[in-house]
């Protein structure tokens, strides 16, 4: 078989979503799917109708359908069986039949279908294979998880231990005067430490005046897509209340605590090379990849492509040598994913410090570039702002910056924050409280990448150099300060 296009679609023919396998314009489509509606037929049992030159294969979803658009020449058994394994996904991926569930779960959808069909061609994939490669499941990040678990309970273990031993010292007498202040690291580093990190104790006896004690410290995020940094955890709270019960002060110099913001990131897991050909004279070629990568990203290759070959010399051509690739279309051949909890991996890190001035709320927001060979452009951070009769009042801002009261939100600008600009701040003061500044969203792109994976030639399968270009671009689907 031949499949053109699967798709789903309202009973108007209006496509909520849909993905072709050969080159096809978004006219043709559109067209093909708006006269769809009209070709049915009441009382028939069938679910297919044929055109002069195309079949639709379809199968009703509640008040959408799902649809097949293949060649008249291709057989209808398999047809069918391809539609019925399309069907099954839709509700892998969506709670609910309707057009908003499916326009939100569109690019997981797309990405399974790309499963199910490559090149045209059904795949033998079944749910549970479909479901396996489309999340990319790793051995390895369930085993750094249960260390990362057990070395969390290891450390609340000794906080309660430390805590024991601070309180059989004050009932010796041994404590005097002073006082332990331990501090809890914090900001928006990106770190998903599920434990502060305690600082040299410190000892302090020319200050009297209390203030609360920090409490707010990072909990585990589990097998999330996100990094969070900064929630508070149980056991910590009581380590603290152990404390202040004793009767021991911690002071500060500043006039009042700040709050310790915490980071959510999140970004599209299908990232990869994608080919296009151009001239159907070079339809048989390989892709030499060169792989500089240390972070420890996990490569995935088409099930088309050859494997072993691209194993032993990071070419990516396909199984069959006299297969030449499409022509005009453009397809994904090597997915890439990289997950971590570890803060120095993250491009771009957001500080935000809120302090409660009395009538007013004074904010620090800073930024940081981790990745100094990274080049970062348009640049955008959303900071909500509480609802007031009167605007911010700037005192510090690089770059620029919009207030917009309707929405009652700021929009810091950057243009570029590349080595050169590295760090920068915004500074401003609102009647308001220190949550009312949560969460913080952010935004850029770059022509780099930022996994040191780039293609270095192009061959034909005779090894004759193929002249070629090539685009690179990196973006975040979610970064946020909550």
């Amino acid at each position: 078989m031949v499949l053109l296009a699967a798709a789903v679609c309202n009973r108007t023919g209006k496509a909520i979503i849909s993905r072709q396998f050969v080159e096809m314009t978004r006219a043709r489509i559109e067209g093909l799917l708006a006269a769809f509606p009209k070709l049915m037929s009441g009382g028939k049992q069938h679910t297919f109708v044929e055109t002069e030159s195309v079949r639709y294969v379809y199968q009703p979803l509640e008040k959408l359908y799902m649809l097949l658009i293949t060649t008249k020449a291709s057989n209808i058994l398999e047809d069918l069986e391809t539609l019925r394994l399309f069907a099954k996904v839709i509700p892998e991926y969506c709670r609910n039949m309707d057009e908003s569930e499916i326009i939100d779960q569109a690019f997981s959808l797309i990405f399974a279908f790309d499963e199910i069909v490559a090149l045209g061609y059904r795949e033998n994939v079944n749910i549970a294979q479909i479901r396996t490669f489309t999340e990319m499941d790793s051995h390895e990040e369930r085993v750094f998880m249960a260390v990362r678990q057990t070395q969390e309970k290891e450390a609340r273990d000794h906080m309660l231990k430390k805590a024991e031993e601070l309180r059989k010292m004050k009932t010796k007498g041994g404590t005097g005067s002073s006082a332990w202040s331990p501090g809890f690291g914090g900001g928006g580093g990106g770190s998903n430490n599920s434990v502060g990190r305690l600082d040299t104790p410190v000892i302090d006896t020319t200050h009297n005046e209390p203030v609360k004690p920090y409490t707010t410290i990072s909990k585990p995020s589990g097998l999330s897509k996100a990094m969070k940094l900064g929630s508070k955890t149980k056991d910590v709270d009581t380590f603290v209340d152990q404390l202040k019960s004793e009767g021991e002060h911690v002071t500060s110099p500043m006039s009042a605590p700040s709050t310790v913001s915490k980071m959510s990131t999140s970004a599209l897991n299908q990232e990869g090379v994608h080919l296009r050909v151009s001239d159907e004279k070079y339809g048989k070629i390989k892709v030499g990849i060169l792989n500089n990568d240390n972070k420890g990203v996990q490569i995935q290759t088409h099930p088309n492509i050859d494997k072993k070959l691209f194993n032993a010399s990071s070419y990516i051509a396909l199984k069959n040598p006299e297969k030449p690739f499409p022509l005009h279309q453009e397809i994904g051949v090597l997915k890439w994913r990289f997950q971590t909890l570890d803060e120095s991996y993250i491009p771009l890190s957001i500080n935000c410090w809120p302090s409660d001035a009395g009538a007013n709320c004074d904010v620090n927001i800073e930024y940081e570039l981790e990745q100094p060979t990274l080049e970062l452009n348009d640049v955008v951070i959303t900071i909500p702002m509480p609802t007031s009769h009167v605007g911010p009042i700037v005192t510090d801002c690089d770059g620029e910056y919009t207030y917009d009261r309707s929405k009652n939100h700021m929009i810091w600008s950057l243009p570029v924050i590349d080595a050169s600009n590295k760090c920068g701040s915004l500074e401003f003061s609102i009647p308001g409280h220190p949550e009312d500044f949560f969460p913080v969203s952010v935004s850029f792109v770059s022509v780099k990448s930022y996994c040191d994976i780039q293609v270095t030639e192009v061959l034909t399968t005779a090894d004759v150099p193929v002249k070629y270009s090539s685009e690179v671009f990196f973006y975040v689907d979610k970064y946020e300060i909550v």
